[in-house]
């Protein structure tokens, strides 16, 4: 019963990112970025994880650029079908080092790959489908983030991006093996 609503909120989330306005969906997404640009955990984060964005998801394409311009070393996620893990990969150029990988999302080519341990990173930025204000999270439904999040050291501050239709009164049913972010930023 529990898998079948959150099944029916991700299908109806899912579908409202897919159908949003890309002009729309970029000027939110600018609002979202000066919200993280302007937190003292980002100011001062050395390393940061960025996840890419797809299927409607806040932009973090751009996001990534300018960190990187004010001098920020990026990480992004890889993804292991085998192991169902994330490790994280630091890069320079997106458009060179990017391939299509697991689920359709971006991640560096195999010859790209150049591991970071998470323990490194100085903050996560972390996609959801839906947050609730405590910084519970409906991910896609495969745990990869939930499994990397959990073995994170506590030190290392984690944030969701989301637009104000994805952050609910309350995610539905919170699982033991659930991780919630640190902090929730929308618009």
């Amino acid at each position: 019963m529990i898998q079948r609503v959150k099944s029916k909120i991700r299908l109806q989330l899912l579908n409202r990112l897919k159908k949003q306005k890309e002009v729309e969906r970029l000027k939110r997404s600018f609002k979202i970025q000066n919200k993280l640009f302007s937190l003292p955990q980002f100011r001062k984060a050395k390393k940061i994880l960025f996840y890419l964005s797809f299927d409607g998801e806040v932009e973090t394409f751009r996001m990534i650029d300018k960190a990187v311009l004010l001098g920020k070393q990026v990480a992004v996620p890889v993804i292991n079908k085998n192991n169902k893990k994330i490790t994280a990969s630091l890069f320079v150029d997106c458009k060179s080092q990017l391939e299509t990988g697991p689920y359709g999302i971006y991640q560096p080519k195999r010859e790209c790959v150049r591991k970071i341990p998470l323990k490194n990173i100085d903050l996560i930025i972390v996609p959801a489908v839906a947050f609730d204000l405590k910084g519970n999270r409906l991910g896609r439904g495969q745990g990869y983030y939930d499994r990397m999040l959990c073995s994170l050291p506590r030190r290392i501050p984690t944030v969701g991006l989301a637009f104000d239709f994805q952050v609910l009164d309350r995610v539905p049913a919170i699982e033991s093996h659930d991780f919630p972010v640190d902090r929730v930023l929308y618009a």
